[in-house]
């Protein structure tokens, strides 16, 4: 007599259904805009009239426009100084948290700058970069330095919004990068001490390789987040127009649709800025081999 097998339980209608607010929210809030905003971009939408079909016209006027590429080269300026400061930055708190000190104390602390919102950050710099009553020039003043920087100098003005931002991030990054070097073994550190290699040695050689996951995520995360750069810039210059060396995409998407009411063309920006994304993100994951770890 043949046993009963009993019955095996199937939990594929239970994960849709845990799915389902998930999926319901991606649709609403970005699947439903994303195509509304390719449709806008295909029309000569304005507040002050219904969407009109133009086809590409939009994205023809684009290529020759002189300020949108002014404002995405600009913009890949400040991903660059952006990028490169915070991760050389992050990386460097990291490996000292990770080597010398575990102290939940400075991880919280880490955390403070990161914790306040973008608005009050750009305020606060603002001030402290005041030509005038600043304190930063006051003290540069001090020491005998007849430099002035300031948010309306051409030369120091993108620089200064990626300081900002980079005082904002480097510990949030550095948090991440500090849990990804956790998961290193630690037997190899103690093998290339025994064997002579001193920090650096061990952070080019161990730690950076078997970071490269962690480092992949976070310069993605990083390349994305730079690029909507938009609340520093428009905090800093107290609601006026910024100068054109930190007009920055978002700020140009922002003026052509909410100052000009050209929202048509505002969504064709928008459009070519989330295909550039795309395009570097995947160039990026496939440059830092992000699938793949040293440590399987």
């Amino acid at each position: 007599m043949n046993a009963v097998r009993p019955k095996q339980r199937d939990d594929r209608r239970t994960g849709w259904l845990f799915l389902l607010p998930v999926m319901l929210g991606f649709a609403v809030f970005y699947a439903y805009p994303t195509v509304r905003g390719i449709w806008y971009s295909l029309t000569d939408f304005s507040l002050l009239n219904d969407p009109a079909y133009v086809g590409a016209e939009n994205y023809r006027h684009l290529i020759d426009d002189d300020q949108f590429w002014n404002a995405l080269k600009v913009t890949a300026y400040y991903v660059v100084l952006n990028i490169v400061s915070q991760t050389a930055l992050a990386l460097g708190l990291a490996a000292l948290m990770h080597r010398l000190t575990r102290s939940v104390v400075l991880r919280a602390a880490l955390l403070v700058p990161w914790l306040v919102p973008n608005v009050t950050i750009g305020l606060l710099w603002a001030w402290l970069l005041d030509p005038d009553l600043g304190f930063v020039n006051h003290l540069l003043r001090g020491v005998g330095l007849d430099t002035t920087l300031s948010f309306n100098s051409p030369f120091w003005a993108m620089p200064l919004v990626a300081l900002v931002n980079s005082w904002a991030y480097t510990g949030y990054t550095a948090l991440l990068l500090y849990a990804g070097m956790l998961q290193v073994p630690q037997h190899l550190y103690e093998s290339a001490s025994i064997d002579g290699a001193g920090e650096l040695r061990m952070f080019r050689s161990i730690t950076l390789p078997l970071l490269r996951p962690v480092l992949a995520l976070v310069l993605v995360v990083s390349l994305i987040g730079s690029f909507q750069i938009f609340d520093t810039v428009a905090v800093v210059y107290g609601g006026k127009a910024p100068i054109p060396e930190t007009r920055v995409i978002y700020y140009y998407i922002y003026q052509q649709a909410f100052t000009y009411f050209h929202m048509g063309y505002a969504a064709a920006v928008a459009m070519v800025l989330v295909v550039v994304l795309g395009l570097l993100t995947v160039l990026q994951m496939r440059m830092l081999r992000a699938s793949r770890s040293d440590l399987a």
